[in-house]
């Protein structure tokens, strides 16, 4: 912050250099709220995408669509990879690129199977950079499962571009019997996360800011499709899956509970926040639940299913600090409400933009 003691009193008043977006209505450019996973990416989708090509499939806004082709259910899914830096604690751009689009796939219970993966890299890379992206991205593919099978690459000028950016495309299969979207979260379901939570946005921050929090905080990013077989394998009815990337738990529950028309209560101290998070957040005046994960799950179980699917996410490795953290409800439809640790409530509201910009 600048020291407000040098400044006119028109600089510091002046709202021209407020830096906090306002509503898309009322934004004529794109500023980088739109791209934070919060209500201004949710304006951005209604207000522009969705009127120029919006249909039923697309309507659905979940994060892979499921298409019916030749007698087969397919999972099919794109997303766009932009973090910076393009290494941090735990992972890479390269990583990111492929744990997101498998994720996204893995949350409508598909069983993730190819990629494309197309770069825009920037003139002056160094070739060794490039290459060290395109291993890491290989590396996860095979540790996911999947085939990269086709691919693209376009070089921008310099100072057009950051370096690396990457868009891969996914395409898996969805068992028969499996219906996972956010309107069937039903009153009465258990929400539980496979893990501790905040991980991911924290290690690329710490990297990217210079910043140190007295031990070293790694990335969560890691692909979910087996964890998802193995609660699918307990029971094919689970309502909902949603990976909590940008705007966090937060913003997924949000989503989550406006979709279905229900309510969500939370209980602030069953969610797990790894110490380091949590000091790094209280030092920063961040909300952990609205920090971006890369390798966690939030699900919405019926409750005749609810422990034997917890204990089946205990028992593999993506899931072993999996909790229940609350429950559907049928009050205060449409929102999302905290039990605090002080025995009050607050509402957990869907995050205007993110807290930490380019973390995926």
């Amino acid at each position: 912050m600048a020291d407000l003691a040098t400044e006119s009193p028109e600089a510091v008043v002046d709202p021209a250099n407020w830096t906090c977006p306002a509503p898309l209505r009322d934004q004529p450019v794109v500023v980088m709220g739109h791209g934070g996973g919060g209500a201004l990416s949710a304006e951005l989708v209604q207000e522009v995408f969705a009127p120029a090509y919006g249909n039923p499939t697309l309507a659905a806004l979940t994060d892979s669509a499921v298409l019916d082709l030749g007698g087969a259910r397919l999972a099919f899914s794109t997303d766009s990879y932009v973090v910076r830096p393009l290494f941090f604690p735990g992972g890479s751009l390269g990583d990111l690129a492929v744990n997101g689009t498998v994720n996204d796939l893995a949350m409508s219970g598909a069983r993730p199977t190819h990629l494309s993966a197309a770069f825009i890299l920037e003139e002056g890379v160094e070739l060794s950079v490039l290459a060290r992206v395109a291993r890491a991205l290989g590396a996860a593919a095979e540790t996911a499962g999947v085939t990269i099978a086709t691919g693209d690459t376009k070089v921008v000028e310099s100072g057009h571009g950051d370096g690396v950016y990457v868009t891969t495309a996914g395409v898996g299969l969805v068992p028969a019997g499996v219906d996972i979207r956010p309107q069937r979260a039903r009153p009465g379901d258990a929400v539980l996360v496979s893990g501790p939570i905040g991980l991911h946005g924290v290690a690329v921050m710490s990297v990217r800011e210079g910043l140190e929090f007295g031990v070293e905080i790694t990335s969560d990013t890691a692909p979910l499709a087996d964890l998802v077989a193995a609660m699918l394998a307990v029971t094919p009815d689970i309502h909902v899956l949603r990976d909590p990337t940008r705007g966090g738990l937060g913003a997924s529950l949000n989503e989550i509970a406006r979709a279905s028309g229900t309510g969500v209560r939370l209980r602030e101290r069953a969610v797990p926040v790894p110490d380091e998070v949590a000091n790094a957040c209280g030092f920063l005046g961040l909300d952990p639940l609205y920090v971006a994960n890369e390798g966690r799950l939030v699900a919405f179980v019926p409750p005749e299913h609810v422990e034997a699917v917890l204990a089946a996410m205990r028992a593999h490795p993506q899931g072993t600090g999996a909790a229940l953290i609350g429950e559907c409800v049928a009050d205060h439809p449409g929102m999302v409400v905290v039990a605090t640790a002080l025995g009050g409530t607050r509402v957990l509201d869907l995050p205007l933009g993110e807290q930490l910009p380019r973390i995926c």
